[in-house]
């Protein structure tokens, strides 16, 4: 069943959505003519996206599942988009079924579809907020019925911070996060980069821009600081497909592509 066949109050269906959008590059049924549109013409700038986002997704589970394996029993997955197979409640729950997640987002298309996708399952939730705002997501009520933030915890931020502008603005709400979790919690990301390939980042940007969430690539040591004083485990900052493969359930697809991937320990 596509978008256009259920109820969309309050969703303006005419201007693109990122998440839309990330949702029709993975094959995906939640996604409205406009951005269909906009999503072709990036892939037509760079036709290795749908490619990069099923390396991040595969990557999504693999820090997952290394997370749990570290004795995580517990995860925040911030600008956590639209439902897709895969996602963190299930993976977390397939290796250990005390594990918990809250879901935060600010679209509400993501969150009601979330919603639906967790009817039944008491120990996953999902909120609807701006992740630029991590005081208000930490203290959020449904959160901290989820979450101890006396423990540890799994943050999961992945293909998020490429979309929030200025350098210092995106590091202020990282450390925001940071600041708040409790030792022996891991903070996980995936971001875009346009190290590999430069002049295909500066026209998916340029058509980013004409949405209502415009792009941000940086390059390899803006993303690392994002770690702030984390311990960055092995293998570091990388390519998505070289990031710990062999805890992947699938063989990974191939294919060159500009973005990193990490995950790093509180100390």
């Amino acid at each position: 069943m596509r978008a256009e066949d259920w109820g969309q109050d309050g969703v303006d269906t005419d201007v693109p959505n990122a998440a839309r959008m990330y949702d029709y590059y993975l094959g995906g049924l939640h996604n409205f003519p406009a951005d269909r549109e906009m999503a072709q013409r990036v892939l037509g700038a760079y036709p290795l996206l749908p490619t990069i986002l099923q390396q991040n997704r595969a990557f999504l589970r693999r820090a997952v599942r290394y997370m749990v394996r570290q004795g995580i029993r517990q995860f925040i997955d911030l600008g956590s988009g639209l439902p897709t197979v895969g996602n963190v409640h299930e993976i977390a729950q397939s290796e250990a079924a005390d594990s918990r997640v809250v879901y935060v987002d600010v679209d509400p298309t993501a969150v009601l579809h979330s919603r639906l996708m967790l009817v039944g399952n008491p120990a996953a939730t999902v909120i609807q907020l701006d992740v630029r705002q991590p005081d208000q997501v930490l203290d959020h009520r449904d959160l901290r019925w989820q979450i101890d933030l006396d423990k540890p915890v799994g943050l999961l931020c992945m293909m998020l911070l490429h979309f929030i502008g200025g350098q210092d603005d995106a590091s202020a709400m990282m450390k925001g996060y940071r600041d708040r979790l409790a030792p022996g919690s891991y903070l996980g990301l995936s971001h875009a980069s346009g190290d590999l390939a430069p002049e295909a980042a500066e026209r998916v940007t340029a058509l980013y821009a004409r949405t209502g969430s415009p792009m941000y690539f940086r390059p390899h040591a803006e993303v690392n600081a994002f770690f702030g004083d984390f311990d960055v485990t092995d293998p570091g900052l990388v390519l998505a497909n070289d990031w710990h493969p062999e805890l992947a359930d699938s063989p990974l697809s191939n294919g060159d592509i500009s973005g990193y991937v990490g995950v790093a320990r509180k100390p």
